[in-house]
């Protein structure tokens, strides 16, 4: 027989775990989430269960009444809230609810004329025993407070008071005064509790983030009359930093900084020969000026980016850096420690291969040769850019690389540094994308730029929102430097700011790469990535020629949206609302008043998926679900994207157009400052 015995009120099934608990489930400070349990008992007595959220310290930071969220089903659910970042954990308790029990039991049987006098004296016994603090089988249960003492003692008298009648005694009993008392104070009988499970909290910028990507050799770039390249530098990129700001991103992501090899490097559109002057690929890391702790002569030195990073945080910017662990091979790893490469038969390293991806210009690492070795050199790595400011580490296919390798090196960081963070490059399985989130990176790219359709649409942001939330947290790109889909080709403009809308309304981080603004759509053939891509060659852009476009002014208006929504901040709490138009896509985000702070915030968003036509329909909106009651049904909506107001009901129409609007982000006012987590749903 197991040793673990479960609570004599079984808790079975709780969520969120991870693999029975050995490793934690993510969750983030300022935002709620849910906890999940299977309870139920033997017989027909009355139960219930708490939420128990415990600090870094095991303290009891919150105990949140569950509520039946599947009737029939034994499922309860609680809503908490971390409130800083750490090693937090959760338990469920359950036990006996003597009061419950006898309420339900004393009306039927005094309403039937049975037992009357009985059922009146033990429900006087259950006050005084609330009064004293006498649970069954609970020493933790406390004396009621004189306050409450003075009603249960009260409603004990009326419960004796043989002048009244028994329907006026039993009343005394379930008044909505007593009730309070049993429902902040109960009566816990027979308490037991769950396991204590772990929760890595991290700071909210693991949640949400707005990303803006760029290269910075293409900034201040340019091309001399005999046709040679002048890269660009970090000091020009500092000074694109404050047109990035002011379209509302807080993260700006660098591509690889490093020295570039010379041996096979690519030349443009990844042809295999370079022409003089062609700058390769930033993903070959490494040359004589060195490899990844270095930075590329060209780009400047450390002082500059110093500069940069200065900068970028003035303006409010936290900075990014690929962590891409592979190397050119010119890179002094290979001469050093040629062991820490895969040798081939006839005496040659293997060059990276993705069948059928070739990457003649980088060897991949091979961790089983030399794991300490390698592990204490990339770790090193890690530390110096850390020390020159960098908080975000972007690693580039993390999926190529062993699992404990990550889990090691992700612990081994975020216990000397736990503000940096980890964003997984994993465009890869779904369980190698699930796992690396469990085992410690605290974001993920995901599906989102394959997910075209609408029932596909509703399904991804679902799927991630309720199913996998706990395990990673998405990340939404509409493209990569690496990634153009079909999609993304046609459509013009329109395509472009309605994938912006889907990724920044959709998911808590989005980001976009550098050029998104000019709509730069054209694939290389054969390829879903762009021709000329960057990747391969400087691509300096004249941003104000960008502006009649509309993608900046749209970019900036969805990320204003963003910072002024907690609800589009958060994860947990999303819901599709149906439409009579298979080209339009309605979901709402919503964050409670008592999460909050203040009142309960919900935003509705309504997103055309037709880049070519017009589309009109209704939208249908379960007000109730919302936690909205208004006369008449009706509420006042007001879209961010353009300041109009709108009143809307549980059944609305809409017209989306290219030419007029794509889309609307509403916010819904006003609403009952109630918890929306605390109904039965």
């Amino acid at each position: 027989m197991s040793d673990i015995l479960l609570p004599r009120i079984p808790v079975t099934e709780l969520f969120p775990v991870v693999e029975d608990g050995r490793l934690a489930a993510k969750a983030t400070e300022g935002e709620p989430f849910p906890i999940r349990a299977t309870v139920f008992r033997e017989g027909h007595d009355a139960f219930a269960a708490e939420a128990i959220l415990l600090d870094p310290e095991g303290r009891e930071h919150c105990r949140v009444p569950m509520v039946d969220i599947a009737p029939g089903l034994d499922r309860y659910e609680a809503w908490v809230m971390p409130d800083r970042p750490g090693a937090w954990s959760f338990r469920v308790d359950s036990w006996s609810d003597p009061y419950a029990t006898w309420r339900h039991d004393a009306t039927v049987k005094i309403d039937a004329g049975v037992d009357v006098e009985l059922m009146l004296e033990e429900g006087a016994r259950l006050m005084e025993r609330a009064i004293a603090g006498e649970a069954l089988l609970n020493p933790t249960q406390h004396p009621a407070a004189p306050e409450d003492a003075a009603v249960l003692a009260d409603a004990a008298a009326h419960l004796r008071d043989r002048t009244r009648s028994a329907q006026q005694r039993l009343s005394a009993g379930v008044s909505s005064r007593v009730r309070a008392v049993f429902r902040t104070h109960p009566l816990r009988d027979l308490l037991g509790s769950s396991a204590v499970y772990p929760l890595a909290v991290a700071r909210e910028r693991a949640l949400t983030g707005s990303w803006y990507e760029i290269f910075p050799r293409s900034f201040g770039a340019f091309q001399n009359p005999d046709g040679t390249w002048v890269s660009g530098t970090l000091k020009a990129a500092a000074k694109g930093l404050e047109r990035i700001c002011e379209m509302g991103f807080d993260v700006v992501y660098l591509t690889p900084i490093h020295p570039i090899g010379t041996t096979n490097r690519k030349g443009r559109n990844n042809t295999l020969v370079a022409e003089p002057g062609d700058p390769g690929s930033p993903y070959g890391i490494g040359a004589e000026t060195g490899g990844h702790e270095a930075i590329h002569p060209e780009l400047g030195d450390f002082d500059d980016f110093d500069a940069f990073v200065e900068r970028a945080r003035g303006l409010g910017l936290e900075v990014a850096l690929d962590l891409a662990l592979q190397c050119s091979p010119d890179h002094p790893w290979v001469e050093a420690h040629p062991e820490w490469f895969t040798s081939r038969a006839d005496g040659t390293i293997a060059y990276a291969e993705n069948p059928p991806k070739k990457y003649q210009d980088i060897y991949p690492l091979n961790f089983d040769n030399d794991y300490a070795g390698i592990y204490e050199a990339i770790r090193d790595v890690v530390e110096l850019w850390i020390s020159h400011g960098v908080t975000i580490f972007r690693v580039d296919n993390p999926h190529t690389k062993p699992v404990r390798f990550w889990q090691q090196l992700i612990a081994e960081i975020r216990a000397a540094h736990p503000e940096v963070l980890f964003l997984a490059e994993a465009f890869t399985r779904p369980a190698m994308m699930r796992t690396l989130g469990a085992i410690g990176f605290d974001q993920s790219y995901t599906y989102f730029a394959w997910r075209t359709g609408k029932e596909e649409i509703e399904a991804y942001l679902e799927e991630v929102s309720t199913q996998t939330a706990h395990l990673m947290r998405p990340t939404f790109w509409p493209t990569t430097h690496d990634i153009l889909t079909p999609q993304m080709t046609s459509g013009g403009s329109a395509i472009f700011a309605i994938r912006a809308m889907l990724a920044a309304l959709g998911s808590p981080n989005w980001g976009i790469y550098s050029g998104y603004e000019f709509v730069e759509n054209v694939q290389r053939p054969g390829f879903e990535e762009f021709i000329d891509n960057e990747k391969y060659e400087f691509r300096p852009r004249d941003f104000a020629e960008a502006e009649p476009l509309g993608i900046s002014r749209l970019l900036t208006l969805l990320n204003a949206a963003r910072a002024k929504h907690p609800a589009l901040r958060q994860l947990h709490s999303l819901t599709i609302h149906p439409t009579s138009h298979p080209d339009i896509i309605c979901f709402s985000k919503q964050i409670a008043g008592r999460f909050t702070g203040s009142s309960t915030d919900t935003v509705i968003c309504v997103v055309s998926l037709n880049p070519h036509e017009g589309v009109s329909g209704t939208v249908d909106i379960d007000l109730s679900a919302l936690g909205v009651e208004t006369p008449g049904g009706r509420i006042r909506v007001v879209d961010e994207l353009d300041g109009r107001t709108y009143t809307w009901g549980t059944r609305n129409w809409v017209e989306l157009s290219p030419v007029t609007r794509l889309g609307h982000v509403l916010s819904v006012e006003p609403l009952l400052d109630l918890d929306p987590w605390a109904r039965t749903r």
